[in-house]
Formats: structure tokens, C-alpha cells, sequence
């Protein structure tokens, strides 16, 4: 068995982990502050919205200019008035896009770049695109995500808990928005397949969830039934348990992803495909880490705080420490990581001292 595999099997059985619970409050702060970033990058560079949704004109040729594609982007520029964008074809030929052009400024400009590029004017193809349907195409995307984010939480809460639903949800937002933000910071255009890969990313997060939450799910049958672990404690043996899984799936899914990103998009020039390879990237690796840092985490912290999970702590804390106190190996009750500071001086005071945390190195029990 490979090293990987090795260490699959392991963390499946509980025989190592990492107490992902525990440290929750640092995952929590490091997405608030990504998160902010990614709000900072919106409100102040805002989102460079595609033709598709400010409307405008394209110009394709399909003979080559004779200037080069820096020259041909200052003189759209000039002769619109807004920002062009130009793209460079495989036959040699090029794609000028401006946003916020009407008929007869495209005639217009269609004129300039005939002069300028040395193309006969019939020569050169212009798509207009009105703003109304841009608006339209918006609309419709954010009616799919609305559609979609409810359907998420009616489904998690039927097949689930209501909990679960929650903390998906939010990590299904906290996804959308760090993708949203660097599309801000790095200003790269906002198209209809910028949605795509959006809605694309959403499914492969909530995958990833839902892996964890199945196995938190068959973890905590009869729960309040044992007194060896408590519910922070099941739901990091589920990460654990699933987490060689997750690194395998997002890995696999992200090299090609990164071959259209880098190498489509940046090496082969291929610009069309950094809208949607960009937002597949950056989406597949939130929604992993989403799904094992935020979406567990704040369900085991939604969870204790129910009067029967409370109860059950305070029991298992209770036999921990009283077999401390009697000097008895507590090694099958307490996990293999380390228990909280606070957790132990609760068990200390259920027990009229206050105990130590213990646990380094020690290995859950079977089950």
C-alpha cells in the first residue's frame, strides 16, 4: 500500500488525526479576513462586467492586421471613447470588444478600425449586444443561484439536519464570495461563463460537504448512548476520516482546471477561457476548504449547544477525569489528539480538582 493510502487507512480507523475542531477559531478567523479582502477588492476595484452584460460591440476580422494587437487596442480605445479589449485569433485575425457602443458609433469605430488596421471594411464582422439583454441574462443568473441555494438547504435538511443545512450554506456564500473577490482583484472580465463556473464550483463544494456530513451522520447514531466521545470529537474523527478523500478529489479536479488557467489562458493566449477556468480554480479549492475547515466546524458548534449534547460533554468529561483521579488509563476514551484546555478543567472540577489536559499521542478505542 502506497504511503498516501497508508495514511488514508489510518486516519480512517482514528489511529492518527489532526484536531481540525479544536483549532476551529483560527479557520474561522483566516476566512473573515479572507473574506473582507475579497469585499475590499469588490466595493473598491469593482467587477469589470463582460459585453454580455453591459452590452456593446464586438469586431472579429479574420484577416490579419497590420498592426499589432497593443496599436489596435489604443486606437479602439480612441475611437470609442471606453476601454477595448483585443484579443488575438488563431487564424491572425483579431476580437475587439467595447462595452457601451450603439449603432451608429459602431458604424462609427467600424470605419476608424477599417482605416487603421488596414482590413476592408466589409471585411470586418460587429455583433451588437443591447444592455436590456444583458440585464436579462444577470437577472436569470441570479435567479439560478437563488433557485439553487434553496434547493441545497431543503435538501440538507430533509437528508440531514437542519444544522448541517446552515453551515453548507454558508459555506457554499463564504465560496462564492472569495471567487467573486479575486475576480475583483485581478480584473479579469465577468462573462456567461463566469456563472457557469460558478454554479460549477457550488456542486463540487457541496460534494465535498455532503462526504463529511454522511460520515458525521453514521458517526453520531446513538450518540447519547456512549461515553467516549462527544460530538466535536465524532465530527473530527469525520474529517479525518474523509480527508485523504477530499485532498484526492479536489487535486484530481483541479490540474485540469489549471491546465485551461495557465497554460490556455496565460501561455497559449487563449483568453476566453480565463473567465471560466479562473472561477473553477479558485471555487474547487474554497469549496475543499470550506468543506473540512467552516462547514464541520460550525456544525459542532451549532451542535453543542444543544441541551443533550451538553449533557453528554459534561458526562464524558466526568468519567475522564474521575479516571484520572483514581489513576486509571483513560487511553480508549480519549482521542488520539489533544483535549481542550477548557474541556479538561471542566472534567477537573466535575471531580473537585482541577486535572491536566491529557491525551498527546493516545489512540481512540474500537469501536
Amino acid at each position: 500500500m502506497s504511503r498516501l493510502g497508508n495514511l488514508g487507512a489510518r486516519l480512517y480507523r482514528g489511529e492518527v488525526g489532526y484536531d481540525f475542531i479544536r483549532n476551529r477559531r483560527i479557520w474561522y478567523g483566516i476566512s473573515v479576513l479572507i473574506t473582507i479582502t475579497a469585499i475590499i477588492g469588490v466595493a473598491v476595484g469593482g467587477l469589470r462586467m463582460g459585453i454580455e452584460f453591459e452590452g456593446g460591440a464586438v469586431f472579429t476580422t479574420d484577416t490579419k492586421a497590420k498592426i499589432s494587437t497593443a496599436q489596435a487596442t489604443e486606437v479602439a480605445t480612441e475611437a470609442s471613447g471606453h476601454l477595448a479589449i483585443v484579443q488575438e485569433l488563431g487564424n491572425g485575425g483579431l476580437r475587439i470588444q467595447i462595452t457601451e457602443v450603439d449603432t451608429a458609433k459602431a458604424n462609427e469605430i467600424k470605419e476608424t478600425l477599417s482605416d487603421e488596421l488596414g482590413i476592408p471594411a466589409d471585411e470586418i464582422n460587429a455583433d451588437l449586444v443591447g444592455p436590456s439583454w444583458g440585464e436579462q441574462i444577470a437577472n436569470k443568473a441570479w435567479m439560478g443561484l437563488g433557485i439553487f441555494m434553496v434547493l441545497v438547504v431543503v435538501y440538507l435538511a430533509i437528508a440531514f439536519e437542519w444544522r448541517m443545512a446552515v453551515a453548507a450554506l454558508i459555506a457554499l456564500i463564504h465560496d462564492i464570495t472569495i471567487t467573486v473577490g479575486v475576480y475583483a482583484l485581478v480584473g479579469f472580465e465577468v462573462t456567461p461563463g463566469t456563472v457557469i463556473g460558478l454554479l460549477t464550483i457550488l456542486g463540487y463544494s457541496l460534494y465535498d460537504t455532503v462526504v463529511v456530513f454522511d460520515s458525521l451522520k453514521e458517526g453520531q447514531k446513538d450518540i447519547t448512548k456512549q461515553t467516549r466521545f462527544t460530538y466535536s470529537e465524532i465530527a473530527n474523527r469525520s474529517i479525518n476520516s474523509t480527508l485523504v478523500r477530499s485532498i484526492n478529489t479536489t487535486v484530481v479536479a483541479l490540474l485540469p482546471v489549471a491546465g485551461l488557467l495557465f497554460i490556455g489562458g496565460g501561455v497559449l493566449g487563449a483568453g476566453m477561457l480565463n473567465d471560466i477556468s479562473l472561477s473553477l480554480f479558485v471555487g474547487l479549492a474554497a469549496g475543499a476548504y470550506s468543506s473540512i475547515f467552516i462547514a464541520t466546524p460550525l456544525v459542532a458548534d451549532l451542535k453543542e449547544r444543544d441541551p443533550q449534547m451538553k449533557a453528554l460533554k459534561k458526562r464524558i468529561l466526568a468519567k475522564r477525569a474521575a479516571a484520572a483521579a483514581r489513576g486509571e488509563s483513560a487511553e480508549d476514551d480519549v482521542p488520539a489528539y489533544r483535549q481542550d484546555d477548557e474541556d479538561a478543567e471542566v472534567a477537573g472540577a466535575v471531580v473537585g480538582q482541577r486535572q491536566e489536559p491529557r491525551g498527546h499521542g493516545r489512540t481512540p478505542g474500537k469501536r
